[in-house]
């Protein structure tokens, strides 16, 4: 599945900062008609280490009227979420009608990182997909939108970016071990992936391959993505969306 992704598509940076820009508007018009029509988007971030999350998030989120998003970003549970159903630390940040919830990294690490690693049995993970796809299919039928998105870069090309990262003192601290112990396991992981697609594929949250690797492509599409899907939802409900800006060319 994977290895069908074209990992060489690329956009130029005259063409990009226009259209860049142009989304970001037309994001932040969304963003208040679906607060004004109480439609609710929910977007998940998953991908390779060093795929490039965390600047995609930051160019979706500096245009956004930020009392209007929250940005979570998942980790390992605490202690006390040991004790509790395992889908009780997403129910509980899932954003209001109207709002939109970022999530970098999602409940899906129930069924890679956890997989992996051993921490889940096959067993628990054939239920994790199922108490997954029900618990998106109650988001959509609940006034959300659910933009689900995989960030797909090559191993060599995760190697680069984890020893150029590494090279800087500045951000070599963004690297850790377990990064590494990742990239050596590159192969299981996408097995676990490809599953995980595969499983989790349903009309109400359909999954988007991101092609990762030029940094100008991945950002676009992305904010298409998400734009396509906010416009879907209004439609859904009657309303019409905002026209999308038009883009002016560079220097004007």
């Amino acid at each position: 599945m994977l290895e069908a992704v074209n990992l060489g598509l690329n956009l130029g940076k005259a063409e990009y900062k226009p259209r860049l820009r142009s989304l970001q508007r037309h994001l932040h018009e969304l963003q208040r008609a679906c607060r004004d029509a109480q439609v609710g988007t929910v977007v998940v971030f998953e991908g390779w280490d060093a795929a490039g999350k965390g600047s995609s998030i930051r160019k979706l989120t500096e245009r956004l009227e930020p009392r209007a998003f929250h940005l979570h970003a998942i980790r390992a549970p605490r202690t006390h979420e040991l004790h509790l159903p395992w889908m009780w630390r997403f129910w509980v940040n899932i954003p209001s009608w109207g709002k939109i919830g970022i999530f970098d990294r999602s409940w899906y690490g129930r069924v890679l990182v956890e997989r992996v690693e051993g921490i889940t049995t096959p067993e628990q993970c054939e239920r994790a997909y199922a108490t997954i796809r029900s618990f998106e299919r109650m988001l959509a039928d609940d006034r959300y939108e659910i933009v689900k998105l995989f960030l797909h870069i090559s191993r060599d090309e995760q190697r680069q970016r984890l020893e150029h990262i590494e090279a800087d003192p500045l951000t070599a601290w963004m690297v850790e071990p377990e990064d590494w112990q990742h990239h050596e396991q590159y192969a299981e992981y996408r097995t676990a992936i490809e599953l995980m697609l595969e499983r989790t594929e349903t009309e109400w949250a359909p999954w988007t391959v991101v092609e990762a690797t030029d940094r100008y492509w991945c950002r676009v599409k992305i904010l298409s993505t998400i734009a396509k899907q906010m416009e879907a939802g209004l439609r859904r409900r009657g309303v019409e969306p905002p026209a999308v800006p038009k883009t002016k060319a560079r220097g004007k």
